[in-house]
């Protein structure tokens, strides 16, 4: 990206920061774990389909032993074999209700993936349909509901919203890179790959050994929410396996999660309700891999954090969100390659590594949105990725300034269309280093996509 674009990325992005602070103003935990008192159905159907189009120049590798092939960054997910591609990114159909009409003490709720994605087609490989959601949540004790199965965890606001609400096309670079999980057998220390082939000794590249995480988990839930006066006072706690979705634990380990909010309620309701929310969330948990030194299997640390505020009243919408994250960073390819061995921090130095934490990593993002018409919203998005924070050398800084727009034929169908400026560099290593000359190939990224809900 040229030096232009590059102050064009900071000087919006600090004006951002000033000025707002996603998109909506709702409780997803009331409205994905419970159902309405007096209003719910044995059986209600629902989904969306979202047909896109996403496209890049594929600016290629620019140095380094994969100089000249496609660079990761510049194809699109999950397949990596194209830089312009149409696609169906979800097509997910679900069944929600309770067991007995007008009783909402026993509710369930149900979701399967149909689409071309990291949950049905994890790194690119052979894909099948996937169920997301699979829950049931009991409302029997005043103020502590309880969910049980596999869904959405308390969390950031990205990943806890529902998608179909979402304002834009593509998540931010740090809830990507940090919070919609990917898993792996190893950290890749042993089998990074050339152009000649495999170099390492672990036989094949490092790929996901299942579906992305989806920010979902199979456990239970202890939540529920409070009223006073315009105000809603919200908290969770969760303890999951920490292994993702549609499978069971790996280890005898289990993650928690923790969540507060509170909002004040300006009116309207479900996922475009208009309030102003403030919330904080921490989860922690470990995973257990092949890990240097001599790919010994090793109980890692992995904690995230975050905390941040949404806006939503009127012709306004606003967000800002800022996230911390200590151990298991996912790190990319070998030299940015496609074919290339994923690789993930920790990267340990002793051959005693128990529970031990490696690799730091942060992000923000902030968000302004304006209804310039009843049916047509515009919306501007600034974030901001450091990955490694703790290792000079390896530190890597994304930023994305996304410009974007929404049509909405009805409440229930919408064209969103998305402009992506990307910049990435190595800031602590030269401009001439193989790892910035790489980065600088960054393409910008245009996106459309109809949203179809039923």
């Amino acid at each position: 990206m040229n030096h232009k674009n590059k102050l064009l990325i900071k000087t919006i992005g600090a004006v951002l920061l000033t000025c707002a602070s996603a998109a909506q103003s709702a409780n997803w935990l009331s409205l994905q774990g419970t159902e309405k008192d007096g209003q719910s159905s044995r059986a209600r159907v629902w989904g969306f389909v979202q047909p896109e189009y996403q496209s890049m120049s594929g600016s290629e590798v620019a140095a380094g032993a994969w100089k000249g092939n496609e660079a990761v960054f510049n194809q699109i997910a999950p397949d990596l074999s194209t830089s312009k591609s149409f696609g169906i990114r979800r097509a997910r159909i679900g069944i929600r209700g309770t067991g007995f009409p007008l009783d909402n003490k026993v509710n369930y709720f149900l979701l399967a993936e149909f689409g071309n994605n990291g949950i049905t087609r994890p790194g690119g490989g052979t894909g099948s349909a996937k169920l997301t959601d699979a829950s049931v949540t009991l409302s029997h004790i005043p103020g502590a509901r309880i969910r049980v199965g596999q869904f959405k965890t308390p969390g950031a606001e990205e990943g806890l919203q529902a998608i179909h609400v979402f304002d834009y096309i593509n998540f931010t670079g740090v809830t990507n890179g940090l919070l919609l999980e990917r898993f792996f057998d190893g950290d890749g220390s042993d089998t990074f790959v050339t152009p000649g082939g495999n170099s390492g000794a672990g036989g094949s590249a490092n790929t996901p050994n299942g579906p992305v995480g989806a920010f979902r988990d199979i456990g239970l839930q202890v939540f529920d929410t409070f009223k006073v006066g315009n105000w809603e006072h919200s908290y969770a706690v969760m303890v999951g396996n920490g292994n993702g979705i549609t499978r069971g634990d790996n280890d005898d380990n289990k993650e928690t999660y923790l969540y507060l909010s509170t909002e004040q309620v300006y009116g309207g309701k479900g996922g475009r309700r208009q309030g102003l929310k403030m919330f904080v969330w921490h989860q922690d948990g470990t995973r257990t891999i092949n890990a240097t030194p001599a790919q010994v299997e090793g109980e890692f640390d992995r904690t995230r954090s975050g905390l941040g505020v949404t806006f939503r009243k009127g012709k306004y919408r606003a967000a800002a969100e800022f996230i911390t994250a200590d151990g298991m960073i996912f790190n990319g390819t070998d030299g940015g390659a496609v074919p290339g061995s994923i690789s993930v921090n920790p990267s340990a130095t002793t051959a005693s590594f128990n529970m031990e934490t490696v690799g730091e990593a942060d992000g923000y993002y902030a968000h302004f949105g304006y209804a310039v018409l009843p049916s047509l919203e515009l919306d501007i998005r600034y974030d901001v990725y450091n990955r490694m924070t703790d290792a000079a050398n390896k530190e890597r800084k994304f930023e994305t300034l996304t410009l974007g727009g929404q049509y909405f034929f009805n409440k229930k169908s919408r064209i969103t269309l998305n402009y992506e400026l990307r910049d990435a560099e190595a800031p602590n290593l030269a401009s001439t280093h193989n790892a910035n000359l790489i980065l600088g190939e960054i393409d910008d990224r245009i996106s459309a996509q109809l949203l179809i809900i039923f």
